[in-house]
């Protein structure tokens, strides 16, 4: 931690972020993670699917690879913030979604936004606390 109380968290295995902002930050026991778009950690390209379901698997399995590098995992997650460029398709993400945060299902926002970066239909942000 530096002096103001914060560490950046950069975890290898997930997409670099694609601008002047940090995948997640830690500041005491609360973990903020930048919101993740639809990219292939290997390639930094948007996954080739245009389908919402396909996207949002993605978005969350790329905040579980930076949550695991933090050694927590969705469970730790207290509120999500989703974007969509579609809330046509909430029900469909809202599938995907419902299947990795089973149970322990977080505070949550939906908001519907004019676009996203990279021309993806879905992005999330998560908060999460350590244990």
């Amino acid at each position: 931690m530096n002096h103001s109380g914060k560490q950046i968290i950069q975890a290898p295995q997930a997409p670099a972020a694609v601008g002047p902002y940090r995948q997640a930050v830690r500041s005491g026991q609360w973990l903020f993670c930048s919101g993740q778009i639809p990219l292939d950690p290997a390639t930094g390209s948007l996954v080739a699917s245009d389908d919402i379901q396909a996207q949002t698997r993605q978005v969350l399995e790329n905040i579980k690879t930076i949550l695991a590098h933090q050694k927590l995992g969705l469970v730790d997650v207290v509120k999500t913030t989703v974007f969509m460029v579609n809330l046509g398709e909430f029900a469909a993400m809202n599938e995907v979604y419902g299947q990795y945060f089973q149970g322990g299902f977080p505070a949550r926002s939906t908001v519907q936004v004019a676009a996203l970066p990279k021309g993806a239909k879905v992005e999330i942000e998560a908060i999460a606390v350590y244990p």
